[in-house]
C-alpha cells in the first residue's frame, strides 16, 4: 500500500507560477505510475498528467500540455506538478494518485491510491 499528501497549493494570481507535490509513504514508491487530478467547483474530477515509475514517460491531458510538468524524485518518495500561466480556470482541488502497473491511464478508476487534495485557487 502507499499513503500519498500532497501539498503547495495556495491563491495565486493569474499568470503565476506553482509547483505541487506529493510524498508517499512506502517503500515500493519507485514502481507505482503516479498521476494528478483536479476537481472544480460543480465539475467532475479530470486527468491532468501522469508519470511512469522510471520518470522518462509522461501523459498529460491535451488542454495543459505545455503549461503543466509532471516529475518525480524515487529517492524522496515525492512526485510534483509544476504548474505555469496559471489561469482562474485551473482553480480546483488538486488530488495526486498512484496505481500499480506500467501503462499511464488518465481514467481515475484506473488508480488504486488517492492523496486528500489541495486546493489551488487562481484570482483574475
Amino acid at each position: 500500500q502507499v499513503q500519498l499528501v500532497e501539498s503547495g497549493g495556495g491563491l495565486v494570481q493569474t499568470g503565476d507560477s506553482l509547483r505541487l507535490s506529493c510524498a508517499a509513504s512506502g517503500r515500493t514508491f519507485g514502481s507505482y505510475i503516479m498521476g494528478w487530478f483536479r476537481q472544480a467547483p460543480g465539475k467532475e474530477r479530470e486527468f491532468v498528467a501522469a508519470i511512469n515509475w522510471r520518470g522518462g514517460s509522461t501523459y498529460y491531458a491535451d488542454s495543459l500540455k505545455g503549461r503543466f510538468i509532471i516529475s518525480r524524485d524515487n529517492a524522496k518518495n515525492t512526485v510534483y506538478l509544476q504548474m505555469n500561466s496559471l489561469k482562474p480556470e485551473d482553480t480546483a482541488v488538486y488530488y495526486c494518485a498512484a496505481r500499480e502497473g506500467i501503462a499511464l491511464v488518465r481514467g481515475e478508476y484506473g488508480y488504486d491510491y488517492w492523496g486528500q487534495g489541495t486546493q489551488v485557487t487562481v484570482s483574475s
